[in-house]
């Protein structure tokens, strides 16, 4: 394979570029959670709808049954 240093080096600015973005947004997304800290949410807790919210509504429904089940079953 011959090499193309120009192409190696694009690609590596790219990628640069890229991964500065990602740090300046999660730098962003963590100024939020410690927003909504200051103002009492539990950030704890928002992770976790977060994580819900990514879940399609069938299979999170699917799951909040299961969880309902297991908790009738253990008296909770």
């Amino acid at each position: 394979m011959k090499m193309d240093n120009s192409e190696l080096k694009s690609f590596v600015e790219r990628i640069e570029r890229l991964a500065d973005d990602k740090k300046a947004i999660g730098d962003d997304i963590k100024d939020i959670f410690t927003e909504m800290k200051s103002r009492g949410y539990d950030v704890k807790i928002v992770r976790e709808i977060l994580k819900i919210r990514k879940i399609d509504r069938a299979t999170r429904d699917e799951m909040e049954t299961i969880l309902d089940t297991y908790k009738a079953a253990l008296g909770l």
